[in-house]
């Protein structure tokens, strides 16, 4: 990675980065982040993965995509080079990504891990702030089969004289993690659980509303994305603007009409009577489960589901099976061949547990199915899932 962005001039270079790493909340931690910093008038980069229909969501500056003729430019004058060091697809892309940034004039640029954080491909940049989110157990063969090892991969953010900021709210993995921030020479190092008091929280059709307690202010906010735990990952990407300092911090009045600007596709999105949600482990389920409880839109709710055959497929059902009405069980057309999940099994365990679910092998029927039969359609299992559905919905993942 290293030898190829050289290669490049070494763009993650030039612009201010935060980083930012978990396995749950990342995602939201990192669109609040790029609003927050757009309403104090920056021009923002930001860097995310997977995408869910286009390749260019990946890459985004001023709320734009890279464009399509970049992408095809770029590629065929730096491939042979990335070819001849060996690199992969994601290490190609991150590569990409942060030479768009720099020649695009941005001002800063919000990044997101691929995987992990201690060997993933964007673990190059000196960032202004590194932060951690929620930790749970996903990606077990490479991370760790533990909460412990998996927060000590994706601590590996932390970077000597650079500020940390700790979102994990389990008080044993946080303290390692803030230890683990100390011993790299991070500092200063922000613990939000410790620091930020998050009450009354409130779930609406227009998002979630939470006051907030933290050294940086206090107020009564709200964030379009729903969820109880996203009052916790917006306390996350506040304290990691506050612990950036001037000129990324902005006073606590401004940010309540800036949170009103976050979007982030797949994440408890709703569009008509469609809700989707890229819960991909068995926390993300739990999570997106009580979600719907608390919103009890309109029944009967039919959720589509595919996993990928990696994940804790039955764990997830357990999680989301009681909060919906009936299950349409499929396989995502995009999901890569060796991880497709074994439908006739996961059928076979819904009927077990006396779930009311149907296998559909056929995505488009399955969709079909889905949709006749809900007033209320949860898309979920993962960013394949999601994206396919979006695909042919004609969902569009960047809209505003």
């Amino acid at each position: 990675m290293r030898a190829l962005l050289a290669a490049l001039g070494d763009p993650h270079l030039a612009v201010p980065v935060f980083h930012v790493a978990g396995t749950n909340g990342k995602g939201s931690t990192v669109a609040t982040l790029e609003a927050l910093l757009r309403a104090g008038g920056h021009r923002v980069a930001r860097f995310t993965s997977p995408h869910l229909v286009d390749f260019r969501e990946r890459i985004v500056v001023g709320g734009a995509p890279i464009a399509e003729a970049e992408v095809e430019a770029w590629v065929a004058r730096w491939l042979p080079t990335a070819d001849a060091l060996g690199a992969t697809f994601f290490e190609i892309t991150t590569a990409l990504a942060f030479d768009h940034f720099a020649r695009a004039g941005a001002d800063v640029a919000v990044v997101e891990t691929g995987l992990g954080g201690r060997l993933d491909s964007t673990n190059v940049v000196r960032p202004l702030v590194a932060g951690v989110t929620a930790i749970g157990l996903d990606h077990t063969d490479l991370l760790g089969d533990t909460r412990e090892a998996i927060a000590a991969e994706k601590g590996g953010i932390f970077k000597a004289g650079a500020a940390a900021v700790v979102g994990e709210p389990d008080p044993a993995i946080r303290a390692a993690l803030a230890a683990q921030a100390r011993a790299a020479g991070a500092g200063p190092v922000r613990v939000v659980a410790e620091e930020c008091t998050v009450s009354d929280v409130a779930l609406t059709a227009g998002g979630t509303a939470f006051a907030l307690d933290a050294p940086f202010g206090r107020a009564r906010l709200v964030t379009p994305l729903l969820g109880a735990y996203q009052a916790h990952n917006a306390a996350t990407a506040l304290t990691m603007l506050d612990a950036a300092g001037d000129p990324w911090w902005m006073p606590i009045d401004r940010v309540a009409a800036a949170l009103g600007e976050v979007r982030l596709a797949g994440r408890f999105q709703r569009v008509g009577r469609w809700l989707f949600d890229v819960a991909h482990n068995p926390d993300g389920a739990r999570v997106l489960g009580q979600t719907l409880g608390a919103l009890a839109p309109e029944r009967p709710v039919v959720a589509l589901v595919t996993v990928l055959s990696d994940k804790d497929w039955r764990g997830m059902l357990r999680a989301l099976a009681p909060a919906v009405d009936h299950l349409v069980l499929s396989v995502a057309p995009t999901a890569p061949p060796g991880r497709v999940w074994p439908l006739a099994a996961a059928a076979a365990f819904a009927a077990e547990q006396g779930w009311d679910a149907v296998a559909e092998p056929d995505f488009d029927r399955a969709l079909a199915l889905a949709s006749a039969r809900g007033r209320t359609v949860l898309v979920t299992g993962s960013f394949h899932t999601v994206g396919d559905a979006m695909l042919r919905l004609q969902v569009d993942p960047l809209a505003r």
